[in-house]
């Protein structure tokens, strides 16, 4: 039974290490697509009168929203297989031993140290989740940009 623990917690950690990779990979993307806008959409047009292209600003914006819900889906999809794993952890903690590390862990954390100013635990996957949002607003405002302008 403890062998059986050992591999669930092992295969939590590999899960947890997946998508930290993954928030690499895509955060790398969405900072090489806002360099290429820097360097390519916005230095045309003549040397007195410079005018973003709004055809490559259109497809950037586009291709930021599409990377940032990819991103925000895969996040989701990995919090999801956390759980379900952490839920049998949980479970053979309770069945078959003595200490419950995960689940005293996560009732410790409940027990917010600075709950004068936040209700809970920040989990980091409610954090890390934000930064995809936050570049699909950002995109979304520069295609009404380019639409309005």
């Amino acid at each position: 039974m403890f062998e059986q623990y050992k591999l669930a917690v092992e295969m939590a950690d590999r899960v947890s290490a997946r998508r930290a990779t993954a928030n690499t990979f895509f955060f790398s993307i969405q900072a090489g697509l806002a360099v290429a806008l820097g360097a390519f959409a916005v230095n045309t047009g003549t040397k007195d009168d410079p005018t973003p292209d709004r055809f490559v600003l259109t497809l950037a914006a586009i291709a930021g929203v599409l990377i940032a819900c990819s991103w925000w889906m895969l996040l989701r999809s990995y919090r999801d297989l956390n759980s379900a794993k952490f839920a049998v952890i949980n479970q053979l903690e309770a069945g078959h031993l003595q200490i419950h590390l995960f689940k005293d862990e996560w009732e410790h954390l409940k027990q917010d140290p600075v709950s004068s100013w936040r209700k809970r635990y920040a989990e980091l996957g409610q954090i890390e989740r934000l930064v995809p949002l936050l570049f699909a607003v950002l995109y979304a405002m520069l295609a009404i940009y380019v639409i309005w302008w």
